[in-house]
């Protein structure tokens, strides 16, 4: 574990002012997580929701359950769609502003290992 350590590089001079192997676990470890996986847990769940539903014939009940299964998958939906919505607005925001700053987070998100791109 500490040799993956030892192998990260610091680099002040990229787009990520030295955060490039933290945006790089974010965007390539932390987000397909949160993309893949608790999206299925919510359908997991979903289904076990569904199935006492079924075996419950209580009408009070079963419109709590489906409203519980409903705001479960918006949930999901919105989860997995999470990281197209972040690539978006960074592009977004790379191509209306003339910020700096934001330009430079921009593509440190796009690009988090590339050297700082500068206007000739």
């Amino acid at each position: 574990m500490f040799q993956i350590l030892d192998e990260i590089v610091v680099n002040i001079d990229s787009n990520c002012y030295g955060f490039d192997a933290i945006v790089r676990v974010i965007k390539d470890g932390v987000f397909p997580i949160i993309q893949i996986a608790i999206p299925i847990i919510l359908l997991v769940l979903c289904t076990f929701d569904l199935g006492k539903s079924v075996i419950s014939s209580d009408d009070k009940e079963n419109k709590k359950l489906l409203k519980r299964i409903v705001r479960r998958l918006i949930y999901a939906l919105l989860l997995f769609f999470l990281i197209t919505i972040i690539n978006l607005v960074f592009t977004i925001i790379d191509s209306i502003t003339d910020n700096e700053t934001l330009i430079r987070w921009s593509e440190c998100w796009n690009n988090p290992a590339g050297e700082v791109l500068e206007d000739e």
